[in-house]
């Protein structure tokens, strides 16, 4: 690039920026490539178009359809993924390496709005029940709702991944209503730039829910409030010192980390050189090593193995580390790119001295390392570097030092119990693996190490034919760490959408707490009509519309035949001297038939509005039904769910859950449980 563009924040709902300041370069050359710009940033306007403008805008739209624009971004964002990998060359990162961020990050914007057209309601409100009964009599219950902060969230990125780095947390603070400052790591933030200019190009979100800063973040963290929300991801240094900023402990601000750390890998004592688990170990370690070369928060630096298997780990690990070509990544064959920048090289130098003292270079620089490919003689090249730590109980620093490059130390043990003592010198993980071909070592070593590290990965061939590997944290699951780690998390599925939410806990009538969450619960009030339930397209179904049935008198007839159909001649249905002697003291009807006799009381049977059944929730059998009991059932419209779906006709569907209580002649609850249904719309 010869002409070197000057980046620009978007602030305020424009582009800000033109004078030229900091230069960044190619991590494969060095030549400078972009730079920053000199103009300062007016915070309080950036936090303020975000409070004025982002937050009623997102607040128009429900979590729904705040899930639905999710997907719209993702796929206009999938369909250009070609431009963002042609810039994400320029930070060292090979094909593969581009892979995981670029399409990465989109396929978490993927997840979330799927997670979120499935687990989230259309509304605001976010019921977090059971509603519980807090009186005697039935008139005073209390519940948890989450619903938006009325914030905005601030997430400041490492420079490791540039792209996925924002998505991740901007995913789940767009599906709760929150507006995004995002502020990447300066030395790469021209892909972030790049990806911003393309959501801002889509016309995708809401104005206001996205904004860059390029550059320093100055006194942004001083201009928020309460209700905002503050996430970091880089050194735990950096952490600590954004997590002590006065204004944030004032007013009590969250702040979650999620901060490099010392994860490791372990090997079990059961496996041996002629298992598959000890290549999967080898493979493991030196994809981690290698991989984004080796600049992951989630990389392997602790190998720890048993003593007696040292020699040969050391001799696959080598063999496999000198066949990485390292180089430009336009160069066929090459795997492993360059650090992001000429001052990550010396950091990760330094940083390799400080651990070599008192251990060995197993392999490194002088094991034929030359990046192959034109200038990279000036690019921020590092060679794969594996030491060993004979006496790592002893050595502080392999469990303290991270180079956040392609270096990684081998440890030994002298059994499972010093392994995981070992794992737990980190203070803290973000990920451990342990590999294992023995079920019951891992029941052992697990619950240990799972209290020092955010995720485990139990590693062995059965799992390697799917395992996404040590290094890949995803959407549905907790991505974070205790200690060192940061202390907070990140994805984890709606549990991260929870995290952007406030909880209160909410006390009143049933009736009133139905009219607050916007879920039926028990002992409101109901609305009755002539009309069935089922008959009523899903614009006309109102939360408390309520069918109570006629009444049937079980038969012994009813078992027999039920059995019959079911195949079901459990001795409690059948044999009535067995059944006398059970805490029962009688035969009793099928659970399953109760249930099909219910929903032979509540079912319209004609055609209509409602058009599957897809499932049950919450099923409980509570009290036995007996021959001769006499039931009937309540079916409520419990939540409707609005995914702004359309069938191939055109149709528009919506989801309706429906409380189903079963009750005896004496007005008992015997069976309770909740029905989905997918139910049409008038057009």
């Amino acid at each position: 690039m010869t002409n070197a563009a000057t980046l620009q924040s978007f602030i305020g709902g424009r582009w800000h920026g033109k004078e030229a300041a900091t230069p960044l370069y190619s991590a494969l050359n060095n030549s400078v490539i972009y730079h920053t710009h000199a103009e300062q940033i007016d915070f309080t306007e950036a936090v303020q178009y975000g409070r004025k403008t982002g937050i009623p805008a997102l607040m128009k739209l429900d979590f729904q359809q705040r899930a639905a624009c999710l997907k719209a971004l993702a796929l206009y964002l999938m369909e250009r993924k070609e431009e963002l990998y042609k810039i994400s060359h320029l930070t060292g990162a090979t094909r593969p390496d581009s892979w995981v961020d670029v399409e990465g990050g989109i396929g978490t914007l993927f997840a979330y709005a799927g997670m979120g057209s499935r687990e989230l309601p259309s509304s605001n409100v976010l019921h977090e029940g059971p509603a519980m009964a807090l009186g005697k009599r039935g008139g005073f219950a209390g519940t948890h709702i989450l619903v938006p902060r009325g914030g905005i969230a601030v997430h400041i990125n490492a420079f490791n991944f540039p792209i996925w780095g924002l998505l991740e947390k901007f995913a789940p603070s767009f599906l709760a209503a929150m507006p995004c400052i995002g502020k990447p790591a300066t030395a790469t933030s021209y892909l972030t730039e790049a990806l911003i200019r393309m959501v801002n190009d889509s016309g995708l979100l809401p104005p206001g829910a996205l904004q860059l800063v390029i550059g320093g973040t100055g006194d942004l963290l001083d201009r928020l409030q309460g209700p905002d929300v503050v996430t970091f991801t880089g050194s735990a240094d950096t952490a600590a010192k954004l997590r002590a900023n006065r204004n944030l402990i004032a007013n009590s601000i969250p702040f979650t980390a999620e901060a490099d750390s010392l994860n490791c890998a372990i090997l079990a004592p059961d496996v041996t050189p002629d298992d598959p688990e000890f290549d999967l170990f080898v493979k493991e370690v030196a994809r981690e090593m290698t991989g984004k070369a080796g600049q992951k928060c989630t990389a392997i630096r602790r190998i720890i193995v048993p003593a007696a298997q040292a020699d040969a780990v050391a001799e696959r690990l080598r063999e496999r580390l000198s066949k990485v070509t390292v180089g430009d990544p336009s160069v066929e064959g090459v795997r492993m790119g360059a650090l992001a920048s000429k001052d990550q090289q010396r950091d990760v130098a330094a940083q390799v001295e400080r651990l070599s003292a008192g251990n060995e270079l197993l392999f490194g620089a002088r094991d034929g390392f030359k990046p192959v490919g034109e200038g990279v003689e000036q690019g921020a090249f590092f060679a794969p570097t594996l030491l060993l730590c004979r006496n790592a109980m002893e050595n502080d620093a392999v469990h303290d030092v991270e180079a956040f490059g392609p270096v990684s130390t081998m440890m030994t043990y002298a059994d499972i119990d010093e392994a995981l003592a070992l794992a737990a010198r980190g203070k803290g993980s973000l990920v451990s693996t342990l590999v294992t071909k023995d079920p019951r070592t891992a029941a052992y070593a697990v619950p240990v190490a799972a209290a020092s590290h955010g995720r485990v990965l139990v590693l062995e061939r059965e799992a390697s034919v799917d395992s996404t590997g040590h290094g890949s944290p995803l959407p549905q699951l907790k991505h974070g760490g205790p200690g060192r780690a940061g202390g907070g998390e990140e994805l984890g599925g709606i549990r991260a959408v929870r995290h952007f939410l406030q909880r209160a806990a909410v006390q009143g009538s049933p009736t009133m707490l139905s009219a607050i969450t916007g879920e039926y619960v028990r002992g409101g009030a109901v609305r009755e009509s002539e009309v069935h339930p089922f008959r009523k397209h899903f614009e006309d179904l109102v939360v408390g519309d309520s069918l109570l049935t006629h009444r049937r008198t079980v038969s012994e007839a009813d078992i027999v035949n039920f059995g019959g159909v079911s195949g079901d001649y459990f001795y409690m249905h059948f044999d009535e001297i067995a059944a006398k002697d059970t805490q029962f003291g009688k035969r009793i009807a099928h659970g399953y038939f109760v249930l099909s006799a219910a929903a032979g009381l509540f079912v319209s049977p004609a055609p209509g509005p409602v058009l599957a059944n897809y499932g049950l929730d919450n099923l409980r059998f509570i009290t036995p039904v007996a021959i001769g009991d006499t039931i009937r059932a309540r079916l409520t419209c419990k939540r409707k769910v609005d995914r702004n779906r359309k069938d191939d006709k055109g149709v528009g569907q919506g989801v309706v859950a429906w409380d189903v209580q079963v009750t005896n002649q004496n007005d008992e609850l015997v069976a309770s449980y909740d029905i989905l249904t997918l139910v049409s719309k008038h057009n």
